[in-house]
């Protein structure tokens, strides 16, 4: 039970700023410019039951992806130390790196957004697909594996909330506001970053080292 809350704020944190809904709403806004309220609420629904759904797959069949294309946890946790630590330095440049899109792309996605490109991949992105199968990994027990999907479900849950009051934060806490807070996660992904990075360095140098002949 000691290693639960440590493990549940590390999953809350790490996937909400990988996840970072404020940095979804100026382009949640500008593809359902014109769309009446009821409308942006079915597509902020459906987009966060679509991520919550595919991020739990690939949490769960993660390992047998694994298995099946012969990669390694380390190795993984490696890559995913250089993807969020990319992202994060992103984030404290206060650059939007989810996904930019032309103005007649947010034509071609107008009838359908919900799915693509904002539930994957803004919502669900690979950042957070990456973290969902590393994290499943160090999820010893069951009660841990109930925390990690919990975790995913609140983080959804509150990105839900927040493109549902878009318009109303937008105005509240401005560009300045919105850049503070992006700059603020930024560093925190960046701090998970390097965690992820020596958790998995550190075995694949100790096997060489073991491997390596002694003279």
């Amino acid at each position: 039970m000691d290693t639960l809350l440590p493990f549940a704020l590390l999953c809350l944190t790490s996937f909400f700023t990988l996840t970072n809904p404020l940095s979804i709403m100026p382009i949640f806004l500008t593809m359902t410019d014109g769309f009446s309220d009821m409308e942006r609420k079915a597509i902020v629904k459906r987009a966060t039951i679509v991520s919550f759904i595919t991020l739990v797959m690939f949490a769960v069949s993660g390992q047998l992806l694994f298995k099946f294309f012969g990669i390694s946890t380390n190795g993984f946790r490696v890559v995913g130390g250089v993807i969020f630590f990319a992202i994060g330095w992103d984030m404290l440049q206060a650059r939007i790196t989810k996904v930019k899109l032309k103005e007649d792309e947010i034509k071609t996605y107008a009838k359908d957004i919900s799915i693509t490109p904002l539930a994957i991949p803004m919502i669900c992105g690979p950042g957070s697909i990456t973290n969902a199968i590393v994290l499943m990994e160090e999820a010893d027990t069951f009660w841990m594996q109930v925390v990690l999907i919990a975790s995913i479900a609140i983080v959804y849950l509150l990105t839900f909330i927040i493109l549902r009051a878009a318009t109303r934060i937008n105005k509240i806490i401005g560009e300045t506001g919105n850049n503070v807070m992006m700059r603020l996660m930024g560093l925190i992904l960046m701090v998970i970053a390097i965690e992820f990075f020596v958790s998995g360095i550190k075995p694949i140098l100790i096997d060489i080292l073991r491997q390596a002949p002694i003279q």
